[in-house]
């Protein structure tokens, strides 16, 4: 899950971004809001935490434009402004949520949390590779049902190869984005960090398996999902 946090306040956006990190959502922040708009309307998110007062742009005036723009990602506005008046006026222009300032990040996380659980209700949270299942809600990972410890950057790289299970990934779509950065070309840092997925995921004789394609990238395969892939158009060639 991808987070956009748009805060001029720094140690306020520091406190909630490494909350968030250590929830594992990946998380961007801006502290301009016209900038905050621009990287709201050009990338994919899952929600958005949103200050009211900002440089550049006040947040109801970003809500406003997205919600003109047809832009249905969550939106919980965030503002030491508490009023009854300030509630209704933020949730009637389109937030999700709305919290005052001063909060605890048990309180965010929560309204985080319930949001998401709504949003996602019509589409599944959970992603399948052999005996592995990945929550996006909660963040965790499973083996046979029982957790897999994993780091953020861990969780981040296992998704973005479970999502593209049985796809070849080139290092350069690896890079971009699960570490959002560039890395040197001769760095060995998704190498090590696929040598540690593999102590963690697989087990001889068991689904799924990271393989490394030489000279391009890695795959996660799942030959479940291919067998049923074929077992599918086999039927589908039946029934013509």
């Amino acid at each position: 899950m991808r987070v956009l946090i748009i805060e001029d306040e720094i140690k306020i956006a520091t406190f909630m971004k490494n909350g968030l990190k250590q929830e594992r959502y990946e998380v961007d922040l801006e502290t301009n809001g016209r900038d905050g708009l621009d990287l709201a309307m050009n990338t994919q998110y899952d929600l958005i935490l949103l200050d009211v007062m900002l440089p550049g742009m006040n947040g109801i005036d970003i809500l406003k434009e997205l919600r003109a723009n047809n832009y249905n990602v969550p939106v919980i506005l965030i503002s030491a402004l508490d009023s009854t008046e300030d509630r209704v006026n933020g949730l009637d222009f389109g937030a999700d949520d709305y919290i005052s300032k001063p909060f605890s990040f048990d309180e965010l996380a929560a309204r985080i949390r319930a949001i998401l659980r709504r949003t996602q209700k019509h589409k599944s949270t959970k992603l399948h590779a052999g005996e592995v299942t990945l929550d996006t809600v909660t963040h965790l990972a499973y083996r046979d049902n029982k957790e897999i410890e994993l780091t953020t950057k861990e969780y981040s790289l296992l998704m973005f190869l479970m999502i593209h299970k049985n796809k070849v990934l080139t290092r350069n779509s690896i890079t971009q984005n699960v570490w959002r950065e560039d890395i040197d070309k001769d760095s060995n840092v998704i190498d090590v960090y696929i040598k540690k997925l593999r102590s963690k995921i697989e087990k001889k004789g068991t689904r799924p398996t990271i393989q490394s394609i030489r000279s391009v990238g890695y795959r996660l395969r799942d030959d479940s999902a291919l067998e049923e892939f074929k077992n599918k158009d086999s039927k589908d060639k039946k029934d013509k």
